[in-house]
């Protein structure tokens, strides 16, 4: 497998399901802090889809 997702990050958890890990986030800064720290500890990229949610993609 060559593309895959790392993980979610999210403020609405009843939105998302799935294999990746879900982090739930009380505020966007927090969604967004999270995201650009998980972007660089699992050395993917961040990808923005919409205002409550960031995926974590392995290209």
């Amino acid at each position: 497998m060559e593309k895959y997702i790392l993980a979610v990050i999210t403020t609405k958890a009843t939105k998302v399901a799935g294999g990746a890990p879900i982090f739930t986030c009380e505020t966007k800064e927090e969604m967004e802090f999270i995201a650009a720290n998980l972007e660089a500890i699992l050395d993917g990229i961040a990808h923005g889809l919409g205002n409550d949610l960031y995926v974590i993609v392995k290209h």
